[in-house]
């Protein structure tokens, strides 16, 4: 049975892969011809590719919540007391806040040796800064809802996570009454994995249409224009993800090997998307199928990461600051460079999981260092395209860190992971 369910896992994946290339390539050549047939444009890429990328996206997204919300409260419940939770926690916090620490710093020292604002014009579009973020206290604070209905309504991810950990806690406190829940939830997590199942069907017609269209909008024209800015991120981003990561996993006792393969699928899925959240229903089925993590674990860590461990947002956000600086011919000091570390690495814990999120984020980093906000406006001709490959870092820090907690907890099946 569980060779059948690999066997289909993996001929999806390759269904997957011939969409991505088929978008690329279509959207390559309605991009090159709409000036001639701008029917192509307003016809098929704003109507039915939006429309079709549209559904695919809506139906990842409608998973996220009572994914999260089961799966998290049965991991919970599955604890033999509430000590195990805080240790598990702070293993899962300390390595995203590692994580994020040094991607980076790593992005202040390639931006400061390559100097990639150096010679750029400063001449841009109008751009309308984005309302201000909210603070860490309020962030904090506004973690435990006072409407746990009203947070799923609204998608608030923090808050959903702090009540199904609150909720699996008082299971495990509950006796019998509570034991008999559980087992309704289990039951309930798994009927909502299998609508992640029914729903991944329809994976290589979305990502095609999603794919097809940012192509076909954006073109290669745009990133001419900021070459060594969009280079030095891609860079940055495959950096960490080829190097980093595998390191980290080779440092933990894990081969790098099984894991950088059975990654490929959520690649795909979060390169179409270019959302954490969007993506989370694949990594969290990869990571405990495929990569062998316990779901006690892997619920726990992958939807607190799609909240608060933004790898590839903290590149960009440190690469984007000095980047801008250079343009406006303003030189940071050390002071400002180590602020910007720590303002990267929590603004990419208040940075959502949906497309561009990292953009809002970057104001606050440029407003703490002094550095025009309206400088945004430089990046974002390329940003959408970048999105979409720092959501892969973004999920791929996810995973790494719960395979490295499940193995440390020994949680993590050997066999499955090292496995075809």
């Amino acid at each position: 049975m569980t060779d059948v369910v690999l066997a289909k896992a993996s001929q999806q994946t390759r269904y997957i892969l011939y969409a991505v290339a088929l978008g690329i390539v279509v959207g390559l050549a309605i991009n090159f011809s709409k000036a001639a047939a701008p029917w192509l444009d307003t016809w098929l890429v704003q109507t039915v590719f939006k429309f079709i990328g549209d559904v695919f996206r809506n139906g990842l997204s409608l998973l996220v919540v009572p994914l999260v919300f089961f799966s998290l409260t049965a991991g919970v419940a599955s604890l033999k007391e509430p000590a195990e939770l805080g240790r598990l926690g702070w293993k899962i916090i300390a390595l995203y806040l590692l994580t994020t620490a040094i991607a980076v710093a790593m992005a202040l020292f390639l931006a400061l040796a390559v100097q990639p604002g150096t010679g750029v014009d400063q001449a841009t579009t109008a751009f309308t800064p984005p309302a201000a973020p909210p603070t860490l206290i309020a962030t904090l604070t506004s973690m435990v809802t006072s409407n746990p209905v009203r947070s799923m309504a609204e998608g608030n991810m923090l808050q959903i996570i702090v009540f199904a950990v609150m909720l699996g806690m008082a299971l495990v406190m509950s006796g019998e009454p509570g034991k008999r829940a559980t087992r309704q939830i289990e039951d309930w997590s798994d009927v909502v994995m299998r609508l992640v199942t029914i729903v991944m069907w329809f994976a290589p017609i979305g990502v095609f249409a999603l794919l097809a269209r940012e192509v076909a909008t954006l073109g290669f024209d745009t990133i001419l224009k900021l070459i060594n800015y969009f280079m030095l991120v891609l860079f940055a981003l495959l950096f960490q993800l080829l190097v980093v990561f595998p390191v980290m996993l080779r440092l933990g006792g894990l081969a790098p090997g099984p894991w950088l393969r059975k990654m490929r699928e959520v690649w795909l899925y979060a390169f179409s998307t270019s959302s954490s959240n969007a993506t989370l229903p694949v990594n969290l089925r990869v990571t405990e199928q495929r990569l062998g993590a316990s779901n006690r674990v892997a619920s726990f860590a992958l939807p607190l990461g799609a909240t608060v461990n933004m790898n590839g947002t903290a590149i960009m956000q440190g690469i984007a600051t000095v980047f801008i600086a250079q343009v406006y011919g303003i030189e940071l000091t050390l002071v400002q460079l180590l602020t910007v570390v720590g303002m990267a690495t929590l603004a990419a814990v208040g940075t959502a999981g949906v497309p561009s999120a990292g953009i809002v984020m970057l104001a606050s980093v440029l407003t703490q260092v002094g550095l025009p906000v309206e400088g945004i406006a430089l990046i974002l001709a390329v940003d959408r395209l970048l999105d979409m490959v720092r959501t892969v870092v973004n999920v791929s820090g996810d995973a790494a860190v719960t395979c490295l907690v499940a193995k440390t907890e020994g949680e993590l099946d050997l066999k499955v992971y090292r496995g075809p």
